[in-house]
């Protein structure tokens, strides 16, 4: 598998929903915590012998002073901080569960729309100028909390992606039959 080109996708809901009812680290998209309106959207890197999506997230007031780490890295424009990805988020992802997002200007958008796209534009730039130094930091962390002398306040900070890996293969398994 060869990495390719970072772009944005969006990650299908109920495969999300899937991931967090085998590991409930996996970011929750549910009704019930007001999450459900909320996108999964992310890049996708190669990780072993998988593609993993790495979330992106909005910038928040704790990420101001929060420093990147092998987990978290924050994205800027310019000075100013726009999002940050967390490394520690990233789930394992089939092309049959992702969607990539159309950025180019609609003269259809509404001023949120427009004003979301020009938001990702610099996000996937901001990427795409780092995709080396993500790739790497996104396999150093696969690799690092399989490691038994890893941190137990890592491990606990990931998703385990050993076990989503496993119910990935077995959604796309159960797929194949039907």
């Amino acid at each position: 598998m060869e990495q390719e080109r970072l772009n944005l996708y969006y990650m299908d809901m109920k495969y999300i929903r899937d991931l967090h009812n085998a590991d409930d680290r996996v970011q929750s998209v549910s009704p019930q915590i007001h999450k459900s309106n909320r996108p999964f959207v992310g890049i996708v890197v190669i990780c072993g012998e998988h593609k993993y999506c790495v979330p992106l997230d909005s910038a928040k007031e704790k990420h101001k002073t929060q420093k990147n780490d092998v987990d978290f890295t924050r994205i800027f424009d310019g000075d100013k901080l726009i999002s940050v990805l967390n490394f520690n988020n990233m789930i394992p992802i089939d092309n049959k569960f992702i969607c990539k997002i159309d950025l180019s200007p609609n003269p259809k958008d509404n001023p949120a729309q427009a004003h979301y796209k020009k938001l990702c534009i610099k996000e996937i730039e901001w990427c795409r100028k780092n995709q080396e130094a993500i790739v790497k930091k996104a396999n150093k962390l696969y690799y690092l909390v399989q490691k038994t002398n890893c941190s137990s306040m890592l491990k606990k900070r990931c998703n385990d992606f050993k076990k989503l890996e496993k119910v990935l293969e077995k959604l796309l398994q159960k797929e194949n039959k039907a």
